[in-house]
């Protein structure tokens, strides 16, 4: 490349500056990486061509030769009898200047530091350090039973440059936002290494009925203001066993919470399950005849009552 222009070869001006040769450097290092096109000769030179050019732009002194002699720079008092030197002397060779291709790089290809040339010379290229495969950020929505009893939901992934489904394993009494490691499942690794994980992040839909609070399961049960002030039998659905009976004691006010134990939630530690607690909600009826609004008058003269009395003193 010696008739070629540095500068051009990296595309920047020769006012640059030391970080904007580097990072043009680095650029063009990853596209033509002889790692990156291992049957491409002609990246394999484009590389050998923009590495020689920032081995020269990137040290002082052989910048200020260039600038002042140009491609004959290396010929004026370039080392012993001012002959050429190896343009990749630097490169795990002896003498020059050296720099490390991989951290240039970021590790990009695993070369770089120690133990020969990357261009082939100097004891033969390297093989690429090994490098664990990238971890896959997804996210999935299960319904609210599989969040709560457990169950399996199928994952569609793009990794590696093709389709992957997985089923993942929903454990019992899984909470909104929490997360499932799945080891092995992410990006594929380079030189040998390990794949990645795929980290899963589960979101649980609502329920019609049911509410969590915990390891306890909520839903508000309607009753009329005669079952609450007789008390009455009414049916009350559960998550998993469905419809079942339950008493309402007499004389129980509207938000009163009445407990249907081991129906909840299942602790995912313990296996345990939670309660149920079934909420009250007292509905008095908007439209009542003239008979309905009469006995309801001789209701309070039976039975007066003032709830708030004394409730703000």
């Amino acid at each position: 490349m010696s008739q070629s222009d540095y500068y051009e070869a990296l595309g920047v001006s020769r006012s640059a500056s030391a970080d904007e040769i580097k990072k043009a450097y680095r650029k063009l290092a990853k596209q033509h990486h002889p790692d990156a096109n291992p049957d491409d000769a002609g990246a394999q030179k484009k590389f050998s061509e923009i590495t020689e050019a920032y081995d020269v732009l990137s040290d002082d002194e052989k910048r200020k030769k260039y600038d002042q002699f140009g491609a004959n720079w290396n010929k004026v008092g370039g080392g012993p009898g001012g002959g050429g030197r190896n343009p990749f002397e630097g490169f795990g060779g002896a003498g020059g200047t050296s720099f490390d291709l991989d951290d240039i790089l970021g590790g990009m290809f695993g070369g770089g530091g120690g133990g020969g040339s990357p261009f082939g010379g100097g004891g033969g290229r390297r093989p690429p350090r090994s490098q664990r495969g990238q971890n896959v950020e997804a996210e999935i929505r299960v319904p609210f039973r599989v969040g709560v009893e457990g169950g399996e939901h199928e994952l569609t992934l793009h990794t590696g440059g093709k389709v992957q489904r997985i089923g993942v394993k929903i454990p019992a009494g899984m909470d909104d936002g929490a997360k499932i490691r799945l080891a092995g499942q992410g990006h594929p690794g380079h030189g040998g290494g390990s794949a990645g994980d795929v980290i899963v992040t589960v979101r649980i839909s609502g329920h019609p009925w049911f509410r969590r609070d915990g390891k306890n399961l909520l839903v508000d049960v309607p009753i009329t203001p005669s079952e609450a002030a007789l008390g009455a039998k009414v049916d009350v659905p559960t998550l998993t066993e469905g419809t079942v009976v339950m008493s309402i004691p007499p004389g129980t006010s509207g938000g009163a919470k009445l407990r249907l134990r081991g129906k909840g939630v299942r602790d995912r530690k313990t296996g345990e399950r939670g309660d149920q607690l079934v909420v009250v909600k007292v509905v008095v009826p908007k439209d009542l005849s003239d008979e309905a609004k009469e006995l309801y008058r001789k209701l309070e003269e039976a039975a007066p009552q003032n709830p708030r009395e004394d409730l703000w003193t």
